[in-house]
């Protein structure tokens, strides 16, 4: 299998191409604004669940372990709905399918606020996976097909910062009404913007031409469509995966981090976390506008690199101001890589399988990766949590940066027409 970058000089017809792709000819900011939306209001609701889960459980009368099978049962899902909502969007369109999704998550909100048995629940957190496997691929490639060329490094930063920016209004939600009014009510604030988002869509956002261009005749086709990339299929996923293992290797265990290691626990370990979201928000941003000018690769590359470097304060910081930095600095440059993967991967997609082929190897690549927290805890139980976490960061770093580099770059490639 290879995968090799493209030539550091462009050719004449890649130069036109560039310049075709710098003048887009279809309107892109409600298509990038209601992507950004999708991903947002699916960390929201992830992340809710997350703070309120012991809550949640004690309502249930369910112990942690027991609950984390919410957890997994939307992990495990995930793969599903990348492969229906993909499918859909590459033989119907991008936007059928984003209203669609838009309009589920909607109901399953409302949904998961009145679940009144621990069974209904981990069938509506099974119905979320779904819902959330089937976002990203359909909104990234709807995005990046609208999008100009010139700007797609720092708007795929911003488009994947979703992720952060839905921790952040779920943790400021979880403040601000769990204490009074329980965890039921957090759920109940999706719903709406779930509704308007997917009116906005219907209304403002206009079906990608890329895939008027190359649309498939039948579900047949778009599947051996994607048979043909079947060695692409297999290097996302593992790319996927060590991506993953980065950002939750860095994340999951994070607050337990804290409060063994450091013994911050409650509303501080929180607010800690979040500050930290600041720091992948800036960073998505940041690096992506870098990739826009040294390429997708170099600027991962770099900022994966720069993780490398973080790990020594990040897991070792000697006081308390040092840890927040920490924090904000590993962030910063782990989601800093990540917010150049909506590009990368669209840009390395044929027009044929977009709405599939990523979304399909980026969620099973996190179901691969979801082994690395255990990994985590397993290392602290003879060490220290520190210790473990920079082991583990450490290494994943190396395998995301080896992944990154043996890839294919098609930095510019012409997805709007």
């Amino acid at each position: 299998m290879a995968f090799t970058a493209v030539a550091a000089s462009p050719t004449l017809s890649e130069t036109a191409a560039t310049s075709q792709a710098q003048q887009p000819q279809q309107p892109w900011r409600a298509a990038f604004m209601a992507g950004l939306a999708g991903w947002t209001l699916d960390a929201f609701d992830f992340f809710l669940v997350v703070l309120a889960l012991t809550a949640i459980g004690k309502d249930f009368g369910q112990s942690v372990p027991h609950m984390a099978l919410a957890a997994w049962a939307t992990l495990a899902l995930r793969p599903v709905g990348a492969f229906i909502f993909g499918f859909v969007s590459d033989r119907f369109g991008r936007r059928l399918p984003l209203i669609v999704n838009l309009c589920l998550f909607s109901v399953v909100e409302l949904a998961t606020g009145f679940a009144h048995t621990f069974t209904a629940f981990l069938i509506i957190r099974a119905t979320f996976g779904i819902v959330m496997g089937g976002q990203w691929g359909v909104g990234v490639s709807l995005a990046m097909e609208k999008v100009p060329a010139r700007y797609r490094g720092i708007l795929s930063g911003l488009l994947q910062q979703g992720y952060a920016i839905g921790f952040l209004l779920a943790a400021v939600a979880y403040f601000t009404l769990f204490p009074r009014f329980g965890w039921r009510p957090l759920f109940f604030l999706g719903s709406l913007p779930a509704l308007l988002s997917a009116t906005f869509v219907a209304i403002y956002v206009k079906e990608s031409e890329t895939w008027k261009q190359n649309r498939s005749c039948s579900f047949g086709a778009v599947g051996r469509s994607l048979a043909s990339h079947w060695k692409l299929f297999v290097y996302f996923t593992v790319f996927m995966m060590a991506m993953h293992m980065s950002s939750h290797g860095t994340q999951d265990m994070y607050p337990t981090f804290l409060e063994k290691d450091w013994h911050i626990a409650g509303k501080e370990k929180a607010v800690l976390t979040a500050i930290s979201m600041v720091g992948a928000i800036l960073g998505g941003l940041s690096i992506g506008w870098i990739s826009d000018r040294i390429g997708r690769r170099r600027a991962m590359t770099f900022a994966l690199g720069g993780a490398l470097a973080v790990i020594p304060l990040w897991a070792f910081a000697p006081n308390l101001p040092l840890l927040v930095l920490g924090a904000v600095l590993m962030q910063f440059c782990v989601q800093g890589a990540w917010g150049v993967v909506p590009a990368h991967v669209a840009e390395m997609s044929p027009d044929s399988v977009r709405g599939s082929l990523p979304g399909l190897g980026n969620q099973f690549g996190v179901l691969l990766s979801g082994g690395v927290g255990f990994l985590e805890a397993s290392i602290a139980h003879n060490r220290t949590y520190s210790a473990a976490m920079a082991m583990t960061a450490a290494a994943v770093f190396l395998i995301a940066i080896l992944m990154t580099l043996v890839g294919r770059e098609k930095r510019n490639a012409v997805l709007v027409r």
